[in-house]
């Protein structure tokens, strides 16, 4: 069972919010001992979802939880926008894969990063993404 510790969020509406959720999820990833790798994979992981965010759905809600399961500590980043949605999500995650004029590695490039990726995106209504990045993962 995930156990939330500590709950935090941020609001993203430009370019310049992305550098304050950066240094966000350092300090709360510092804050559980999480070493610099981890750390870099999870800060890119979140760069790579909040410019889908910023490009895709014109910002949205970045949620920052310390998450706990069992002894393991981690932090837990939740995108909320309510922009057009997803329409094919399995397409979405292949590398490649591109809507815009991009490599196509953002979505899953972000799941490699990261312990735990779930994505729910409802067309016309918005996308949530929850990646999860354990303190030892």
């Amino acid at each position: 069972m995930i156990v939330i510790l500590n709950k935090d969020a941020v609001s993203i509406t430009r370019e310049q919010d992305t550098i304050l959720l950066r240094n966000r999820v350092k300090e709360w990833a510092t804050k559980i001992g999480m070493g610099l790798v981890n750390q870099t994979k999870l800060i890119t992981a979140a760069s790579e979802l909040v410019r889908n965010m910023l490009k895709y759905a014109r910002g949205g809600v970045v949620n920052i939880e310390i998450v706990s399961k069992g002894r393991e500590n981690g932090v837990r980043l939740i995108f909320i926008d309510k922009g057009p949605g997803i329409h094919d999500i399995n397409l979405a995650m292949r590398d490649g894969y591109t809507t815009g004029r991009s490599l196509g590695l953002g979505l899953p490039g972000a799941r490699r990063l990261v312990n735990e990726f779930e994505i729910q995106s409802v067309v016309n209504e918005g996308t949530t993404i929850s990646i999860t990045k354990w303190k030892n993962g």
